[in-house]
């Protein structure tokens, strides 16, 4: 066993009440989304894709934007944070077990927004009205609601 300063620990070094002691994640509390149902998990996607997407409004108007417009206001790394946090949601769409079709037109819905999203002020403008994470939490809803419970 190798200590944190890469030295390493002898075995007799190792012998006392705490031999046997290992963390076990993945049957603990370490992970808080571990034991969530689909249709939690898919909660969780769609309020992540609120505040993404159109959490405020805009004062004086009915235009919804979110925290990924705010982001894309800065310059290339702003869209790919931005686009970061997309791609995210589809993997997680990929892991509830979305098919290829289904993760695709996501895909699509991600890279149509990062694409015109680098256009400076039309692309904000797009990325506000497109909204690519509330399309793709939709387009994963609908396929879930086929799916057999």
């Amino acid at each position: 066993m190798i200590d944190q300063e890469g030295r390493e620990i002898p075995a007799e070094a190792l012998d006392g009440p705490f031999r046997g002691f290992r963390f076990d994640f993945g049957n603990s509390g370490a992970h808080p989304f571990g034991n969530l149902t689909r249709e939690q998990r898919l909660a969780r996607l769609d309020a992540i894709a609120r505040l993404l997407d159109v959490a405020f409004i805009l004062p004086g108007t009915n235009v919804r934007y979110g925290i990924d417009g705010i982001i894309r206001l800065i310059p290339v790394v702003g869209d790919l944070v931005a686009s970061a946090f997309s791609l995210w949601l589809v993997r997680e769409a990929r892991s509830l077990g979305a098919p290829w079709h289904v993760t695709a037109r996501m895909l699509a819905n991600v890279a149509l927004e990062g694409t015109v999203g680098l256009v400076p002020v039309a692309g904000d403008a797009f990325d506000v009205l497109f909204r690519a994470n509330m399309r793709n939490v939709r387009l994963l809803r609908r396929w879930m609601e086929k799916q057999p419970r």
